[in-house]
């Protein structure tokens, strides 16, 4: 370990059981997107007691924290900070306070991790250099990012990071990736138009439900056949209604679902294709059929550079076999995309699993490992300061 290493280290140490205290706030207080007032005070009034200008109501609820020269190229990190409509059912005696709220996804970690980084930068003064610290709210929804960014957070900003917590990964390990990290997403909504009959005399009319299904099932099987299957695109259904009574054949069914790709020019056509698949099957068996395509996401894309220079500070606090080469992107979507359409940027994965494993992101039963923060921290502290002598 070198001397900023060292430096870093103890630093770390100092600040991390009042970090474990407030990750624990969080996570018992969690605020959907774009409502995370009391998350977002909380964390300006710590900023602000470690010496940083901050910014609050940035992007709605976003908050801003900056500290360093006013002149020449800022580095940034980003963390997002909202939680998800999820019942929590793991026991902690810090579980949510708010039923049927829940930090799922590991963004009460990534709150304590920027805060964590922005003590030990203020503390040791490492860099005379602007350093520009993105909370960033809604992030499950996919809008904080763009919210952020129509306030101009990424003037002058030269490189980014970001870090998001990984339970495929145990406590010690982190994950990188250059090239493509994550898929762009779409949410897509498909409504089946046909003729009510009655439910004894099905010929009469024409099933919505039936060809919903026919719909459901041709979509996948024209996956497979019809596309590059070593450029996977995942379709998947969540919601279907229709129908207003058990002996009426539905005259309308609406199913909606999501859409992964990690081509992004498979990616631009399938609202095209998926659109011509469903109507040829809704018309096959007389039907119409109404196909809303909507964007959320476009694919992360890492910097290949930054990634390089993230790995090798991560050395400093790791052994080198634990950082893990991840060969294939996630198929999940993240909108600190947005933000690398603009600049470059990097993000990695952060093992959180303990030696009872970790339940999957998005689960009731998602419980991550906090002795993940410390390592997170470290990271990111060196890689900050490193990248601002690169400029």
């Amino acid at each position: 370990m070198n001397d900023l290493g060292r430096k870093i280290d103890v630093s770390t140490k100092e600040i991390l059981p009042n970090l474990i205290k407030l990750r624990r706030h969080f996570h018992a207080h969690p605020e959907l997107s774009g409502q995370e007032y009391q998350t977002a005070a909380l964390i300006a009034g710590e900023l602000r007691q470690a010496g940083w200008e901050v910014k609050e109501a940035v992007g709605r609820t976003g908050v801003v924290a900056e500290m360093g020269s006013k002149d020449g190229p800022v580095v940034g990190l980003r963390v997002d900070m909202d939680a998800l409509p999820i019942e929590e059912r793991t026991g902690l005696d810090y579980a949510s306070s708010i039923q049927g709220l829940m930090h799922a996804c590991g963004h009460d970690l990534h709150i304590c991790i920027g805060i964590g980084v922005a003590k030990v930068l203020a503390k040791n003064k490492f860099t005379t250099s602007r350093v520009r610290i993105i909370f960033q709210p809604a992030e499950e929804i996919a809008q904080g990012a763009n919210w952020m960014k129509a306030e101009n957070v990424l003037k002058g900003v030269k490189a980014l990071f970001g870090v998001h917590v990984y339970p495929d990964l145990s406590v010690g390990k982190i994950g990188i990736k250059s090239g493509t990290f994550t898929a762009a997403a779409a949410e897509l909504e498909v409504e089946i138009i046909g003729v009510s009959g009655h439910g004894a005399r099905p010929h009469e009319g024409v099933d919505s439900i039936w060809i919903a299904a026919k719909v459901v099932c041709g979509l996948q099987e024209a996956i497979s056949r019809c596309l590059d299957v070593l450029k996977p695109v995942v379709i998947s259904f969540g919601k279907i209604s229709g129908g207003n009574a058990y002996n009426v054949i539905a005259d309308r069914v609406k199913i909606l679902g999501t859409v992964r790709c990690l081509d992004d020019q498979i990616y631009k056509k399938l609202p095209q294709w998926i659109e011509g698949i469903v109507k040829n099957i809704a018309s096959t068996y007389g039907a119409e059929a109404s196909i809303q395509f909507k964007s959320i996401a476009p694919p992360v894309v890492n910097d290949p550079q930054l990634t390089n220079l993230l790995a090798n500070c991560a050395k400093n606090f790791m052994d080198e076999e634990n950082i893990v080469h991840l060969e294939n992107p996630s198929l999940g979507a993240e909108d600190f995309a947005f933000f690398l359409q603009d600049v470059p940027g990097t993000m990695f994965r952060l093992g959180v699993s303990g030696k009872q494993g970790c339940a999957p992101l998005h689960s009731g039963y998602f419980s991550l490992d906090e002795k993940s923060l410390e390592l997170a921290v470290k990271i990111l502290s060196q890689t900050i300061v490193l990248s601002t002598k690169s400029f």
